[in-house]
């Protein structure tokens, strides 16, 4: 049961309703047979992976269409806590529709997004992040085995820890969509630098490219620079022409709102920019998946009304039409 990943009922809080409710009615457990695949003109694909940090293990199954490389079905078994179900299940849907390829490029970092409730609000505590990794690695044994290769053909990535499989991409944007401001925070959330320490900083029984404490100070100063140069191209936004606003407005719905939507199927398009004095307004239409759900006009718009808030001006109101 779900809540037998929990430490005590407070960190049940923690997790987003996404989590939660995959945790105990996981959408896409189960198999595919190679009938089931045959059936739906494709090769019937089985990978199985084991994360040693914390003893958890997934299976993976697709159905890729001959010809297209398309993943026409994707089903997971896991053996491991809630968390690590909920991260195989969204892992598993997130391949549907995807070629091969496409799909190799889908990260842990992504399926974590993809169980948030909102962008800016984690989908799990700190120290159940590292569970996605999991999910993260058997994508790429899945597209090894299909394409019959070995794993490291596509681990292009720089390793940062090897005994938590964790990559500097993976760690700078942990960095930035969590605000961590500390070691500690990357090894919660990563469990890099958990077991043998020698990617913390120099002085270990390894040498390393890449150290967290230097990762942490880099990342930390990109961010910086960024905030100020943000700060000063959006400080003016009432001041902006028509044209300069529906850029500015577009620009921070490609950066943080477009790619949530996204994940779930959706999209949305900005129809017209208007002002009455005391506000901005800020007219859009739902497209897809986001244009029959109930979140809309509650959780959805406080996310798009808040983020446009805070990027652009506190008078901007979201009104979907």
């Amino acid at each position: 049961m779900a809540k037998n990943d929990l430490i005590g009922g407070a960190l049940w809080e923690e997790y987003s309703k996404k989590v939660a409710d995959r945790m105990d009615n996981p959408k896409n457990r189960g198999e595919i047979t190679e009938e089931e695949a045959k059936a739906m003109g494709g090769k019937l694909v089985v990978a199985d992976f084991g994360a040693e940090s914390c003893g958890d293990a997934v299976r993976l199954y697709w159905a890729v269409e001959d010809g297209t490389e398309v993943i026409k079905a994707s089903k997971f078994k896991s053996f491991g806590c809630g968390t690590a179900i909920a991260s195989s299940d969204m892992m598993a849907e997130l391949c549907v529709g995807k070629t091969v390829d496409e799909a190799v490029k889908i990260t842990n970092i992504d399926v974590e997004f993809a169980l948030r409730d909102t962008p800016d609000v984690p989908a799990v505590p700190p120290q159940k992040m590292h569970c996605s990794v999991m999910a993260y690695d058997v994508i790429k044994k899945a597209a090894a085995t299909y394409k019959g290769v070995d794993m490291s053909v596509y681990e292009d990535a720089e390793m940062v820890c090897e005994c938590a499989r964790v990559t500097l991409s993976t760690i700078k944007e942990v960095i930035r969509l969590n605000n961590l401001t500390t070691v500690e925070e990357i090894t919660d959330y990563t469990k890099a630098g958990a077991f043998c320490k020698s990617c913390i900083k120099p002085g270990g029984h390894e040498s390393r490219e890449y150290y967290l404490v230097d990762i942490l100070r880099d990342t930390r100063a990109e961010m910086e620079r960024e905030k100020l140069l943000e700060a000063n191209t959006t400080s003016d936004f009432a001041s902006m022409g028509m044209v300069q606003k529906i850029k500015a407005v577009e620009s921070v719905l490609d950066a943080s709102v477009r790619p949530m939507l996204q994940m779930d199927g959706g999209n949305l398009e900005l129809l017209d920019i208007k002002e009455d004095g005391e506000n901005i307004d800020i007219y859009i239409r739902y497209l897809g998946a986001c244009s029959t759900c109930a979140t809309g006009s509650t959780g959805t718009l406080f996310a798009i009304d808040s983020v446009l808030k805070e990027k652009l001006d506190n008078r901007i109101r979201v009104l979907p039409v």
